[in-house]
């Protein structure tokens, strides 16, 4: 287990320095933005007194480093500032923005990991049939469509008959089966997006290891087709399978702005795409680093399954 131990140490290390090349990219990114941000706040009747004095209660009468520096040490403590909207903690408008992203994406992917994999493993079983060719046909088709057609479909669909409602609102008071049936469809539409590519990778991956000797033993020994994808294909399919897996789960934490917008969700993408209308900058700045964060966790996750589930890699000589 050394191995493992020494390889979740150097992939924590290359995280820690994308994050820090990520975070100056934010940073110098929001910098680069045309205008000036108290001009924008105040508005132009806002005299040269009062701008001058507003640029230094916001600290932007500072060189640059030195605001990246004490924005850089803030989020390590947490802190990422005041809302220049509402002058609120940055920290307490992402608290609960960010369960309701977690609570879409686990929506999303409990629906659309088991889903894949099943379908990946049936038309693996089934090849070439018309259910092989059916499933890869809108595979295709719904990884060719961008996530709001994606949402306006279904709206059009299942919003427009009253089956579910086409705004997602959810509050503190929403119950655990409110919420689940309001954010159905956000929920329906990322599933359909992510598991087009898991469901491909899973049938790849189980096509490739059908063709080895050891399965054709199997074959010739009359094992049921069924019993050799489950019992002898499959564990040596978990690697690629695993790591589709979790690339998709990061991009349903990171990817949701789109869906969020389209459904009113009231989530982090919704609140970056209103913080980015308002010029609000430390709050567009943290969920930028919190998506980056989650993105880079969860391929180290990604990386360390994927590993422990080839023995070759765990055990080498």
């Amino acid at each position: 287990m050394s191995v493992i131990w020494w390889m979740i140490l150097r992939r924590l290390g290359f995280g820690l320095v994308t994050l820090f090349v990520i975070s100056v990219v934010i940073f110098g990114a929001t910098e680069m933005l045309p205008g000036d941000l108290a001009h924008n706040i105040l508005g132009q009747s806002a005299t040269p007194e009062t701008v001058a004095a507003f640029r230094h209660e916001l600290g932007l009468d500072l060189p640059a480093h030195r605001r990246y520096l004490d924005w850089l040490l803030g989020a390590l403590h947490g802190d990422f500032g005041s809302s220049l909207a509402n002058r609120r903690p940055v920290a307490d408008l992402i608290a609960t923005r960010l369960g309701h992203t977690l609570f879409l994406a686990v929506y999303a992917a409990a629906i659309a990991v088991p889903l894949s994999i099943a379908l990946g493993l049936a038309a693996a079983l089934f090849r070439n049939s018309i259910f092989d060719r059916t499933s890869n046909a809108v595979a295709l088709t719904a990884i060719s469509f961008p996530e709001f057609f994606v949402g306006y479909i279904l709206i059009f669909l299942l919003a427009q008959t009253g089956l579910f409602p086409s705004m997602a609102r959810i509050d503190p008071t929403t119950t655990l089966a409110e919420a689940l049936y309001r954010a159905f469809l956000p929920a329906l539409s990322l599933t359909l997006v992510v598991s087009a590519h898991m469901m491909r990778m899973t049938r790849a991956a189980i096509i490739n290891l059908l063709a080895l000797p050891y399965i054709e033993m199997a074959h010739l020994k009359g094992i049921h087709p069924m019993r050799i994808i489950l019992r002898h294909a499959l564990p040596n399919a978990l690697s690629p399978i695993i790591t589709v897996v979790a690339l998709n789960l990061a991009y349903l934490v990171t990817g949701v702005v789109v869906i969020e917008v389209v459904f009113v969700y009231p989530g982090l993408g919704q609140l970056m795409v209103d913080s980015v209308a308002k010029r609000d900058f430390p709050v567009v700045q943290a969920i930028c680093l919190i998506f980056a964060a989650a993105y880079v966790l969860l391929n180290l996750t990604a990386d360390v399954l994927a590993t422990l589930s080839n023995p070759r890699l765990v055990h080498r000589k």
